[in-house]
């Protein structure tokens, strides 16, 4: 084996190594997508906001929305707790990790007459894959509605952490 043969083997080598080792994937477009194997994700909440001149809360319900984007691989979500806008933890929303298959969502709900939040609370998603998969959709939605006014928004979760 030549000198020139060598090289070249111990290259593809290499390259094939760090093809297998990275976890991404190709979108259609031929951008490459960061895949995961669990994250912390943190969702801001909005369990009021506040109108008018005199700053009147108006009161809305929240849908905390996870949604599994892999077309193929299930994850499982560990934690759902919800916070208030000190800080303080206020709630755990799994008492066991759930699986979410391919494709599927789950929801929890904090109901509009739950102010205990206030308009800084947030929630923490831990999730985690056996394997590197496209990370999962984490989105707050907020509605309110009284007499004649109505008012919702979204908000979309951010990555603290990745596992």
């Amino acid at each position: 084996m030549t000198l020139t043969n060598h090289i070249l083997r111990s290259m593809i080598s290499i390259m094939i190594l760090v093809s297998l080792t990275t976890a991404t994937a190709v979108a259609g477009d031929g951008q490459t997508i960061p895949l995961s194997r669990g994250q912390v994700v943190y969702a801001p909440v909005y369990s009021h906001i506040y109108i008018g001149d005199r700053e009147r809360p108006f009161l809305l319900a929240v849908t905390l929305s996870i949604r599994n984007t892999d077309p193929e691989d299930a994850i499982v979500v560990t934690k759902v707790s919800y916070f208030n806008s000190e800080g303080k933890r206020l709630e755990e929303y799994l008492k066991q990790p759930i699986t979410l298959e391919g494709m599927s969502a789950t929801r929890y709900v904090v109901h509009e007459s739950d102010k205990t939040g206030g308009s800084g609370a947030s929630f923490l998603v831990e999730w985690e894959a056996p394997k590197s998969v496209n990370p999962p959709i984490i989105e707050t939605v907020m509605i309110g509605a009284k007499t004649q006014q109505g008012i919702s928004f979204t908000s979309r979760g951010q990555v603290i952490e990745e596992k």
